[in-house]
């Protein structure tokens, strides 16, 4: 009697998992891993192909120095209108000339908000008021209609970071109007 053939089980391969998306936490991963491998292999090449080149050391006092005093700024170009051309003037002095609180002017020569838009007035008093009018508009229209006065907003800051913002500001709102 012929024998059977024995049965031979194939097992059929399953189709590949369709490709799931990475997330961008896997995505970035892996673009740090081959960034990483590709800027070993060029700092590799960097010192393979620089070691023949002689070097001679260097003393670092002959190619760091210290800032060059070069002044003050020169003060940008003037807006056309007075009181905007004023609030320049004494957004430039501030700058300059030091930023204080308390005083109109400190022992150092240092000013305030409003001192520096006097000494910049040179006596003209409509000029002046004008100017402190604009800055007051403009401080209130950042921090609100509780601000008294510009002396009491100076006074309030520890830096002269935010009051020296604000002339500048009023100089921009004072050209726009046209003052």
């Amino acid at each position: 009697m012929p024998q059977p053939h024995p049965v031979i089980e194939t097992a059929t391969a399953a189709a590949p998992a369709a490709p799931t998306e990475l997330s961008l936490e896997e995505r970035l991963t892996l673009i740090h891993t081959v960034m990483s491998a590709r800027l070993d292999e060029a700092a590799v090449a960097y010192e393979v192909n620089t070691a023949h080149i002689p070097t001679e050391p260097f003393d670092l006092a002959d190619v760091v120095t210290g800032p060059v005093d070069t002044g003050p700024a020169p003060l940008p170009e003037p807006y056309p209108t007075p009181v905007a051309a004023l609030l320049q003037r004494a957004h430039h002095r501030l700058v300059t000339g030091g930023w204080c609180k308390d005083v109109l002017v400190d022992e150092d020569g240092a000013r305030c908000m409003l001192g520096a838009i006097r000494a910049e007035a040179g006596g003209d008093s409509n000029v002046e008021a004008s100017a402190v009018a604009v800055l007051l508009d403009a401080i209130r229209r950042q921090f609100g209609d509780h601000v008294d006065s510009v002396p009491s907003f100076n006074d309030a800051h520890g830096t002269g970071r935010i009051p020296l913002r604000m002339v500048d500001q009023a100089a921009h709102l004072a050209d726009a109007r046209g003052l």
